[in-house]
């Protein structure tokens, strides 16, 4: 635990989560940000919940759509594994109000990024899965979460990374080209943190982050794409 920061301050979040951990610190460590601790956030959650969340959404619609082919059935994963996806389910449980931020990332809305409630998500499945080592009670869990998203799936076509979408979207519509910048790096190599300011024309300006610079500017984009397509 991080001295000086307080613990998940929501006690009804594991009543939303839909699991009650037997070691609530990697709750807390699921719900912690970089910009709290370099050590101790929920980055290594969130790349095991990652690819636990892809198996368990392939699985589900393997079984559930044993006629559709291969192509489709990746188009229907990318929707329910997508950002804006996660962001919904974030939304359900209430994330926003237990993410644990330093002051400065509050200050900039950090608490309703969807990028960063987008990799809360995966890492509290991660959490779950380390915290009772089931895989069957982490996909029922998780599935449950997804249960209003699952009936009448509409496959995306956007496989393309935001960045290309983004630059597709602005070229389409003559308008200028997004500026990045690179606003700040943490730690040193290979284990380097970045955020870069995305800037188009007169819409406000949107910091990703991410463990590289190509990483950190696609979730500026995607932030952009949103507001756009909104």
């Amino acid at each position: 635990m991080i001295k000086g920061h307080s613990k998940v301050s929501d006690f009804r979040l594991p009543s939303r989560i839909g699991y009650q951990f037997k070691q609530p610190e990697l709750l807390q460590l699921a719900l912690t940000h970089r910009s709290v601790s370099h050590k101790y956030n929920y980055e290594r959650l969130e790349f095991l919940g990652d690819s636990l969340l892809g198996m368990i959404i392939a699985n589900y619609l393997y079984h559930a759509y044993p006629f559709e082919n291969e192509g489709r059935l990746t188009r229907m994963r990318a929707t329910l594994v997508r950002q804006e996806a996660l962001g919904k389910i974030a939304n359900d449980l209430k994330l926003s109000q237990c993410l644990i931020l330093s002051t400065g990332e509050l200050k900039s809305g950090g608490h309703h990024r969807e990028s960063i409630l987008a990799d809360t998500v995966e890492a509290i499945i991660g959490a779950i899965y380390i915290d009772c080592g089931e895989l069957k009670i982490l996909q029922d869990i998780v599935l449950k979460w997804y249960g209003p998203y699952l009936n009448n799936i509409e496959p995306t076509d956007q496989l393309k990374d935001p960045k290309s979408r983004l630059q597709e979207y602005l070229q389409a519509r003559k308008k200028p080209l997004p500026v990045y910048e690179v606003v700040d790096i943490q730690g040193d190599a290979p284990n380097q943190h970045f955020k870069v300011e995305c800037s188009v024309d007169s819409l406000p300006k949107f910091i990703g982050e991410g463990s590289s610079r190509r990483f950190a500017e696609q979730a500026a984009a995607a932030e952009i794409l949103k507001l756009l397509e909104q």
